[in-house]
């Protein structure tokens, strides 16, 4: 879907400079065309903004499209069309949110990424990992203790796949990247919504990680890690993944690899809410339910140690089933930490870097997808003003006006 739009008497925000230029805006083919004052509108749709503010689409980084319950383990058992209805659902809710891309963090495939590309449905860009490698009794393995048999057919729906050793880690991560995952997500460390882990554990040998980034790196891919404390993200950051995914543990040593690595971490402080006050209502066990304190509090002292010490931090949301419809108040929770234009930065500019695609998204320059979000207040004086998406002037995706 492209479209040709021109924005008039706009004030547009380049994050990366944290300033507004006042102007228009034309986009041509589903590209920024240009940008700057007086600009011919020809046949494209041209609206007068009247001062309004213009930022980029914004980024997610850490999504679960397919993850229709809080309930994981039940997902397997999920007719594949039920689950991708769900889906499609969830996806076209998420543009609504202003969310033009989101990376998902295991679950979503091929098939989503190239139904949404095609226009068969509406939603944003899909960055899928596929399935997470982890080892046997690992946060990717949804088996209770009592069950035996794993059912890894690819009809199936499920978050993770288990693989144990470095010969079957390669063959995992090969095959993945071979259906075009755009990263590989691995479980480095325990999860809330594992039944049979400890979130203070670190899984796979530092053998299996290496071999894993390995892999990535040969495909010119890289490594996401969903790891808590310290112990599992340092690790994780010294054999060479890119990426870690909630962090809510870390310590000194921790931002110091971050800086050393390049590498970014991906907090996702709103699941923890979300999962602590409704749950249980969406489908959590009460075993994973108990678990969420050990992360819960920790979330913002982790987030205000990495945002101190210089880490590089982009946007995470995680949540799951009915949940989804808090995407947005993980702004205001950052925000308790960070400044405004640093939490804008990381669901554009930072992310579009942590993706590999700087200069496509998170920007306005000329050349990038023209994905935009156009809102009536500032929200560098007020960052409410991104957690409020009912109130958002336009949504605009490919240059084409798609919401409301």
């Amino acid at each position: 879907m492209t479209g040709s739009l021109l924005l008039r008497n706009a004030r547009l925000l380049d994050p990366v400079k944290g300033e507004y230029t006042e102007g228009d805006l034309r986009c041509a083919d589903g590209r920024i065309a240009e940008i700057g004052t007086g600009l011919t509108a020809g046949d494209a749709r041209t609206e007068d903004l009247r001062g309004a503010f213009v930022l980029p689409g914004l980024v997610d980084a850490h999504v679960h499209v397919t993850a229709s319950t809080a309930d994981l383990g039940s997902l397997p058992a999920s007719s594949p069309s039920y689950v991708a209805a769900h889906s499609a659902r969830t996806m076209s809710r998420m543009l609504d949110r202003g969310f033009t891309t989101v990376r998902d963090a295991s679950g979503a495939d091929y098939g989503l990424a190239d139904a949404q590309a095609e226009g068969l449905f509406r939603g944003p860009r899909l960055l899928f990992c596929g399935r997470a490698l982890s080892q046997t009794g690992g946060h990717g393995d949804s088996r209770t203790r009592g069950a035996n048999a794993s059912d890894d057919h690819p009809c199936c729906a499920g978050l993770g796949r288990v693989a144990d050793g470095v010969d079957a880690v390669r063959a995992a991560a090969r095959d993945e990247l071979r259906k075009g995952a755009h990263h590989i997500k691995v479980m480095a460390s325990g999860g809330v919504a594992s039944p049979t882990d400890r979130i203070d554990s670190t899984q796979y040998s530092a053998e299996e990680l290496r071999a894993i980034v390995e892999e990535a790196e040969a495909a010119n891919r890289y490594v996401a890690a969903h790891a808590y404390t310290a112990r599992a993200v340092n690790r994780a950051l010294e054999l060479g993944v890119r990426s870690i995914e909630h962090g809510n543990l870390i310590d000194d040593l921790s931002v110091e690899l971050f800086l050393r690595h390049d590498a970014y971490l991906v907090p996702t402080l709103v699941t923890y809410w979300a999962l602590k006050e409704e749950g249980r209502e969406h489908g959590l066990p009460e075993s994973s339910w108990r678990k969420v304190d050990e992360v819960l509090g920790a979330g913002m002292a982790a987030l205000e140690r990495a945002a101190s010490g210089g880490v590089k931090l982009v946007y995470g949301s995680d949540l799951l089933g009915g949940m989804h419809r808090h995407q947005n108040h993980e702004f205001r929770l950052r925000a308790e930490v960070q400044s405004t234009l640093e939490v804008i930065r990381s669901a554009t500019s930072t992310a579009a870097d942590l993706l590999n695609l700087t200069g496509e998204i998170g920007t306005l320059a000329p050349g990038a997808h023209a994905d935009l979000l156009v809102v009536d207040r500032d929200p560098l004086d007020d960052i409410g003003v991104l957690a409020e998406p009912e109130k958002f002037r336009h949504v605009v995706q490919g240059g084409v006006v798609v919401s409301p």
